[in-house]
C-alpha cells in the first residue's frame, strides 16, 4: 500500500513535471555528495533536480495529462535517479552540465570513459615497490635518476572494460585522474520529444564543419544542375557570362565586351610568332 506522503511526493513530482518545458532524467550514481551540492548549487538559476525513486518517478510520468510522450522517459535506466526540470534548451542544458564535469580518480570496478594511456616519460614516483606494481600491469618502467619511467606511452584499459583493484591504485598513485564526476544526464523530454544522451551529445565543432560541407555541395550541385537560386545565381550568370565571352571569341564577334578579349589574343598570338621567328 503506498503511503499518503509517498502519494504526496508523486503529486509534487507529477506538478514539477506539468510546470517546466523541458524535463530529464538523470544517473547520480557514484556521484560524491560534495560534488552534487557544488553543481546544484552553481547550476540553481538553470536548473532543479529532485532526487526521486524509480517506482515514484514511473508513478508520476503515469500521471500527467497532456505530454505526450513524457512516458517514455520511464524507459531510461538510471542506477540511482533523479529528475531534472529547466526552461533551457536541451542542448544548451546538457552542455552547461557537461562542462561542470570534473576529473576524478578511478575507482576499483569503474567503467574506463575512454582508452587510458599511461604516457612515457618520469613519473612522481620514488624508486622502490611501486616499480613492481608497474611491471605486474606490464607497463614497461625501469628506474632513471632515483625516479621510475615509463619508457613508452602504455595503454592500461580500453573504453569500456573494467577498471581493476589494482589498475585503480597504480593510476591513483601516478596522479592520473581518468573519470568524469558530474551529473549523467540519460535524457531530457521537450515538445513531444525525448532526446537521449547519443543525440544531445553534440560535437560542435563537427557539427558545424557538416553544415559547412553541406552548404559547399548543395551549392556546387545547384551550379552544375544550372538550378537558380539566392546561393548559386551570382555564380550562374559570372559562368554565363564567362561561356557567352568565350564564344564570342572563338567565333570572333566583334562586340562589346568581346572586342577586348579578341585584341589581347591577337596580341598573344603577335608575340609568340615573334618569338618562333625571332624578329
Amino acid at each position: 500500500m503506498v503511503s499518503e506522503k509517498k502519494k504526496l511526493d508523486v503529486i509534487a513530482i507529477k506538478q514539477l513535471i506539468e510546470k517546466y518545458p523541458v524535463v530529464g532524467v538523470i544517473d547520480l550514481f557514484k556521484m560524491p555528495s560534495r560534488q552534487l551540492q557544488s553543481i546544484r548549487k552553481n547550476l540553481k538559476e538553470v536548473a532543479l533536480i529532485r532526487m526521486c525513486k524509480k517506482r515514484m518517478i514511473s508513478l508520476a510520468l503515469k500521471e500527467v495529462k497532456g505530454r505526450k510522450n513524457i512516458e517514455k522517459l520511464g524507459e531510461l535506466k538510471p542506477k540511482e535517479p533523479a529528475l531534472i526540470f529547466s526552461e533551457m534548451d536541451p542542448f544548451k542544458l546538457f552542455k552547461t552540465f557537461k562542462k561542470n564535469k570534473s576529473k576524478g580518480y578511478a575507482k576499483p570496478r569503474d567503467i574506463a570513459p575512454e582508452d587510458i594511456t599511461i604516457p612515457a616519460g618520469p613519473t612522481n614516483l620514488l624508486a622502490g615497490p611501486a616499480i613492481g606494481e608497474l611491471q605486474r600491469l606490464k607497463i614497461p618502467a625501469m628506474v632513471k635518476e632515483g625516479r621510475i619511467h615509463v619508457r613508452e606511452d602504455f595503454l592500461v584499459a580500453k573504453k569500456g572494460e573494467m577498471i581493476s583493484d589494482q589498475l585503480a591504485n597504480v593510476l591513483k598513485k601516478l596522479d592520473i585522474q581518468p573519470m568524469e564526476i558530474g551529473i549523467d544526464i540519460l535524457g531530457l523530454w521537450e515538445g513531444e520529444i525525448v532526446y537521449s544522451k547519443d543525440v544531445l551529445d553534440v560535437d560542435e565543432s563537427e557539427y558545424i564543419k557538416d553544415i559547412k560541407n553541406a552548404y559547399i555541395n548543395a551549392l556546387n550541385l545547384c551550379v552544375n544542375t544550372c538550378y537558380p537560386n539566392k546561393e548559386s545565381i551570382k555564380i550562374l550568370l559570372q559562368k554565363a557570362y564567362q561561356n557567352g565571352k568565350n564564344l564570342g571569341i572563338n567565333a570572333k564577334i566583334l562586340d562589346k565586351g568581346i572586342v577586348e578579349g579578341l585584341i589581347e589574343r591577337a596580341s598573344v598570338q603577335a608575340q609568340n610568332l615573334r618569338r618562333m621567328l625571332k624578329i
